[in-house]
């Protein structure tokens, strides 16, 4: 894997530059992934709204973004309380940083086309209902592997 230290770029539409780092471009770049960029956030909703048409890849990318800027805001508001009362260390709420914008990054991962409108084809699972695209999400990320 690459340099977790290296930062990278990428121009958002909505919030701008957003900075990855190595490790998140790596796992940007993978095929499985990049299949979100074929996937519409808001399923037909383009039909009915012909500017609508912000991607999954789009909105992972943002969705991370935004979880930062949440937690470091928290943690910028909270530290003494983090370290003191949680036991929390520089460490620690780096390596939680880092688990928050993967957990943001991949969250939709297993999403197939037309959102949540076609989770209804997908077949049932053990339990009698349908699987749904967080279980497909979470098979993704167990069986990751960088190619």
């Amino acid at each position: 894997m690459g340099d977790s230290h290296k930062l990278y770029e990428i121009r958002c539409p909505v919030y701008g530059f957003i900075t990855i780092t190595d490790w998140e471009r790596e796992i940007i770049s993978q095929p499985w992934f990049q299949r979100l960029r074929r996937i519409r956030q808001l399923a037909g909703t383009d039909y009915v709204y012909p500017g609508a048409v912000h991607t999954r890849f789009e909105h992972s990318l943002g969705v991370m973004h935004m979880a930062t800027l949440i937690y470091d805001s928290i943690v910028n508001y909270s530290q003494d309380i983090l370290k003191e009362a949680l036991g929390y260390n520089d460490d620690g709420l780096n390596r939680a940083r880092t688990l928050v914008r993967l957990a943001a990054l991949l969250h939709d991962i297993g999403h197939a086309p037309f959102s949540h409108a076609g989770e209804e084809l997908f077949p049932p699972c053990n339990c009698g209902k349908r699987y749904k695209h967080e279980h497909y999400s979470a098979q993704i990320v167990r069986s990751f592997s960088l190619m």
